[in-house]
């Protein structure tokens, strides 16, 4: 995978017939039904089928699994993610018929093209704070769009296309997709080294987050005053201003713009009081997590800038119920000695990790904290085998399983064993299971009444879940009984 360079954008409506490669992933199949929704020719395939690419499907989008060059026959635009390579079919075939090729991430800036587009960026929290801002603007009446990396709990949608002006998205930057993007306001939720696969070197990955944020469309940054990579920017943002360019700040820190005070976190709600522009709010969540204030807080931000109402925008802080794959239910086994719990959770870095298990420990009752992690990247892996670890430690009992290698192909000595290793070093126990379908026999054995188990990672471990859950003859989430 290699860095972006933004590319000329014309509207959706001039790009013909667009075709998605790899539709059925998180980033691309809420592009793909966006474009759908405007009304454009969408067609889409990927390598396995999933529900994602069947719901598309039921949505009258035209869909395939697996590739096929004649899948192409009368496409005009072809758009790929960065997991495509090279060598695949379908894109060799394009480019020998010189069709249009895009990248998801200019497809997305299209859509955008002409609004007022409120890009979330930073290593963690921008899924669910460009939630936040979409859920907040909804409920304020600014028939927003939005593009999210993650359905909304509330809709199981990613993706939708409003009547209003304002445009929310997830801002990736693992690719420099976010300098694609025609921004008016972008959030920065914080700095952290992260994909240096892609950047080569932390300083490098800082140094796109500052080139974001001083692109020429960018009206204010909304960014945290408690993260230190987040400030180091935000202080040179202030060193060389631009004209009309504003800089709020959010968090705890007594200088922050938007000032989180009197923080509560029990159980599965957050509340605090939000200080801003003179006025004291009550701020409620009903999504747990310390964090999840700071990101109502970003998101708060975000939504004045638009213009949106103070209180318009707490109603809809109250009603966002979280994203799939952020602290879900999974379901619940009633066992001889009490009642397991079982949630799942996408974070994959170790700053994740141990933002989703301080969450998770408030909500345990009477037993334990038990992590199942599968590591996402051979590259990550290597990067941070001791950092994963010691996040790991805050549970009390810790399993972890071999690398989900997405896009890359293995290295030599990188296997999930060295996080279990470093785990165990940490203090805590620790248990490998190299093969992931042994995964919900080994979780079976290991787990008691009272218990909380949380698996954890950007890959296939979310399968793992339902499948304990149904082995001990539990209730899942959204399945009737």
């Amino acid at each position: 995978m290699t860095l972006l360079e933004p590319v000329p954008l014309v509207v959706p409506e001039r790009l013909g017939a667009v075709h998605f490669l790899a539709m059925g992933g998180s980033g691309m199949s809420g592009v793909a039904l966006a474009y759908h929704e405007r009304g454009v020719p969408v067609s889409g395939c990927d390598q396995v089928d999933s529900p994602t690419l069947r719901q598309l499907g039921a949505e009258g989008i035209l869909s395939w699994t697996g590739h096929d060059a004649a899948h192409l026959q009368s496409v005009d635009t072809v758009v790929v993610s960065s997991a495509i390579r090279h060598d695949n079919v379908e894109l060799a075939e394009a480019r020998r018929r010189g069709l249009r090729v895009w990248h998801r991430s200019a497809a997305l800036a299209a859509l955008m093209l002409g609004h007022d587009t409120v890009s979330v960026a930073g290593t963690h929290g921008k899924t669910t704070t460009t939630s936040m801002i979409a859920t907040m603007a909804t409920v304020a009446g600014a028939e927003p769009s939005y593009v999210i990396g993650s359905p909304l709990a509330s809709t199981g949608q990613s993706a939708h296309i409003g009547t209003g002006r304002p445009f929310v998205v997830e801002a990736d930057e693992s690719d420099g997709s976010f300098l694609q993007y025609p921004t008016r306001i972008a959030v920065i939720t914080n700095i952290e080294a992260d994909h240096l696969d892609n950047w080569g070197t932390a300083s490098r990955y800082a140094e796109g987050f500052e080139r974001f944020a001083k692109s020429g469309d960018v009206e204010a940054v909304v960014i945290d005053a408690d993260d230190p990579g987040a400030q180091e920017l935000a202080e040179r943002l202030r060193d060389s201003p631009a004209r009309g360019r504003t800089v709020i700040s959010y968090g705890e820190n007594p200088r922050a713009d938007v000032r989180l005070r009197q923080i509560v976190v029990e159980g599965m709600h957050a509340s605090a009081q939000l200080d801003f522009e003179g006025r004291t709010h009550e701020l409620h969540l009903t999504v747990p997590g310390r964090h999840n204030l700071w990101n109502a807080a970003g998101a708060f931000a975000a939504g004045r800038l638009l213009g949106l109402p103070a209180e318009d925008l707490l109603r809809g802080a109250s009603a966002f119920t979280g994203n799939l794959r952020r602290f879900q239910p999974v379901g619940h086994v009633q066992l001889p000695d009490g009642r397991l719990s079982v949630f799942d959770d996408y974070a994959h870095h170790p700053t994740e990790i141990r933002a989703a298990l301080s969450a998770a420990r408030r909500a345990v009752r009477g037993g334990r904290l038990v992590a199942c992690f599968q590591p996402h990247l051979y590259s990550r892996t290597q990067e941070f085998a001791q950092e994963f670890g010691r996040a790991l430690a805050l549970a009390d009992l810790a399993v972890v399983t071999d690398v989900y290698g997405a896009r890359e192909d293995p290295l030599p000595g990188v296997t999930g064993q060295l996080v279990a290793d470093a785990a165990r070093a940490a203090g805590i126990e620790t248990h490998y299971v190299a093969d992931k379908t042994r995964l919900p026999a080994e979780l079976a054995r290991l787990v008691r009444g009272k218990d909380l188990l949380m698996t954890l990672g950007a890959g296939d471990i979310t399968l793992v879940g339902p499948m304990l859950v149904r082995q001990l003859g539990g209730f899942v989430a959204g399945s009737r009984r």
